[in-house]
Formats: C-alpha cells, structure tokens, sequence
C-alpha cells in the first residue's frame, strides 16, 4: 500500500511530468493572461468613454442619442451572462475569427460595461467646483475631463476597478466554451487524461489563487503610493 507521499509523487508525475503535460499548463497560463490582459485594455478604454458620454448628458442634457445607446449597451451587457456573449461573438458574428480573438472582444465589452459604471461613479464624486476652476484658467471641456476631473476619479475607484479586473481574471475561466485552450481547460483535459481530478483541477485553483494574491498586493501598494502622494 503506498503511502501519502508516494501518492502525491505519483499524481504530480501524472499530471505534470509524463506527456511533457508542464507544457499544457504554461501554455494555457499564457493564454489565460493574454486574454485577461488585452480583455482589460479594452474595458478600461471604452469603460471611460461610456461614463464620459453618460455623465456628459447628465449634466448638460445634450448628446441624448448617445446616452441612450450607452444606457442600451450597459443594460444588454451587464444583463447577459458572459458566456452566452462569448458563444454568440464565437458562433454568430466573429465566424471567421479564432477562439483567443473572440474571448478577447468578449470579455472586454463585457467588462466595459462594469467599468463605465465604476468611472461614472467616480466621476460624479469630484465636486463640481474642480470642473469650474478649469473652465475658470481656460482650459476646454475635455482638457478639464482629462487632467483634472478623471485622474482623481481613477484614483477614487482604484479598489472597485481592481476587483473588475480579478473577476475579470477569473471569468475567463469560461473560455473554453469557445475552443480557447486557456488554464481552466487545461485543467479540465489533463483531469480527463489522468482520470484524476483532484491534482490537476487544485493546480488550477492554485495558480488562479496566486495571480489574484498578486493583484491584490499590487493594488494595496498602488493605494498606499497614492495615499503618501496626497499627504505631500
């Protein structure tokens, strides 16, 4: 009968060693964070757009067409689940696209639909005094926007846009419903070679558990940067 040891051996040598299997996992780690990665620039970047638009109308009352389809975006987007999105941008419209592209697109819209709420919330907490001093040394609307007004609303949603991006992290988990070979797939088809699912699918869990710890490590030093910035 062999021993706990020899079993953990054993499983790891399943899971990792034979078949070369490491590189299943590495590659599928690198795909991981390269949807993650590009799924967030595009959800920052048109998230910041959409908030701009919205609170734009808000306090103006123009551009009301725009309003309406970023009010229609937001609620189609947040109202859906993601891998229903995902299937429909693999299977009906990006046809003629690969699963790693189609997971990209997906994920960044669907997380700029989040973000976008996020800024707009941080947008209308800066007192409206601070656009009027910059209207005040003539700066434009959008300069005032860009240097004064949505630094500081960053800055005020660093912690929620943070945890965007982890639940981002950890939704594209779903990718493989979409032929994406990312680290949750690779999990799963190691599991379904070995007929082991306990090493392959907790090294996932793992893996995922560390690139959260990191995250937020880095989000808990960026607050703290910006804390020692403010007392200067």
């Amino acid at each position: 009968m062999e021993s706990f040891w020899q079993y953990v051996i054993r499983q790891f040598n399943n899971t990792f060693i034979r078949e070369n299997r490491y590189r299943l996992f590495i590659d599928g780690f690198t795909t991981t964070l390269e949807v993650a990665f590009f799924a967030v620039i595009i959800g920052v970047v048109m998230g910041v757009v959409i908030a701009v638009v919205k609170v734009y109308h808000y306090r103006t009352g123009n551009a009301r067409l725009a309003n309406a389809l970023m009010a229609l975006y937001t609620t189609i987007f947040r109202g859906t689940p993601v891998v229903v999105q995902l299937m429909i941008w693999y299977y009906v419209i990006l046809t003629f696209a690969n699963g790693v592209t189609a997971a990209i697109i997906g994920f960044g819209l669907n997380s700029a639909a989040y973000v976008s709420e996020i800024v707009r919330a941080g947008i209308l907490s800066i007192d409206k005094g601070q656009s009027e001093a910059g209207r005040s040394l003539g700066l434009t609307e959008i300069m005032t926007m860009r240097h004064i007004v949505l630094p500081q609303a960053i800055k005020n949603t660093l912690p929620a846009l943070f945890n965007e991006f982890i639940t981002l992290l950890k939704e594209t988990s779903v990718a493989g419903y979409v032929s994406v070979i990312d680290l949750a797939k690779v999990g799963d088809l190691v599991r379904s070679r070995t007929l082991s699912p306990f090493f392959p699918l907790f090294s996932v869990a793992l893996i995922y558990l560390v690139l959260v710890v990191g995250l937020t490590a880095l989000q808990g030093k960026l607050e703290r940067k910006l804390q020692k910035s403010d007392r200067r």
